[in-house]
């Protein structure tokens, strides 16, 4: 990835905390990227005790250690950053070769302020074709949130909300929102689920399900966007039928059952766990 004057340098943002197992490959998808500017990368663990560290120090001098959680690091990430654009990715995401150069060229050809790039769940065992499935329905919904900005739109907006851990996506993502025009990649990324496992699914959700309460308190209850983020209505019908999404629910019967059942575990066990 060699610099040069006629490209803007892009700064990856990766928030880490024990994933030695994912961390490899999403940093190698980076390195492999057809943008011809500068990519750097930063890593910003959260004290990890297996073997991140190591890994990531063959990809990148720039790591930083800090917590308590995703938002502190990707705020410090983008504190030590000098890219002109942003993008903020999990551990366990892997970019297709060509997303880093189509958020640029259409960044500086258009006038939009943010993207939202498309998941692609990995994996062949049934939970993640579901998970796989319905992901593809939430690209661009307010249950998405965009991944790569423009460096000044982040700084405008002052991040990502600290006091959040889970909702704090949608939280950035209604802020840009109402600064300025976001837009949808037809680059995707690859989302490593490869390991997915029930339980500790459904755990991950009740941990950020807690921070609901400081985002309603934020936001207000009779919010719009807060209605349809944590509304029966929205999240179960509206987000799978809007915009003829409704007519993939037909094509794919057993996935779409598939989905609802893990909708139905997933508030279940927020109920049960409150």
């Amino acid at each position: 990835m060699a610099n040069s004057d006629n490209f803007s340098k892009v700064s990856v943002i990766i928030p880490t905390k024990n994933s030695a197992r994912t961390i490899g490959v999403c940093l190698e998808g980076i390195k492999e990227q057809d943008y011809k500017g500068e990519v750097e990368i930063i890593v910003v663990d959260n004290y990890s005790t297996d073997e991140t560290l190591s890994i990531a120090k063959k990809f990148t001098e720039n790591i930083y250690s800090s917590g308590p959680e995703r938002s502190a690091q990707r705020n410090l990430g983008a504190q030590k950053s000098v890219g002109e654009y942003l993008s903020f990715l999990d551990a366990d995401m892997i970019l297709s070769k060509g997303v880093i150069s189509e958020c640029v060229e259409r960044m500086k050809n258009q006038d939009i302020l943010a993207f939202y790039i498309p998941e692609k769940i990995l994996g062949e065992s049934f939970w993640l074709r579901v998970r796989d499935f319905e992901r593809s329905f939430y690209n661009a919904t307010v249950v998405d949130c965009v991944r790569f900005v423009r460096r000044e739109s982040f700084l405008k907006i002052g991040g990502f909300d600290e006091n959040l851990t889970g909702p704090e996506d949608w939280d950035f993502d209604r802020r840009i929102n109402q600064v300025g025009k976001t837009d949808i990649t037809e680059s995707f990324l690859i989302h490593n689920e490869i390991n997915f496992d029930l339980q500790r699914f459904l755990k991950k959700k009740h941990y950020y399900s807690q921070a609901f309460g400081r985002y309603i308190e934020k936001w207000g209850r009779d919010d719009p966007i807060v209605k349809k983020q944590l509304g029966g209505q929205y999240r179960l019908f509206g987000v799978f039928f809007e915009r003829g999404k409704w007519k993939k629910l037909l094509r794919h019967p057993g996935l779409t059952l598939g989905m609802y059942g893990l909708r139905f575990l997933v508030g279940i066990n927020y109920i049960l766990t409150r």
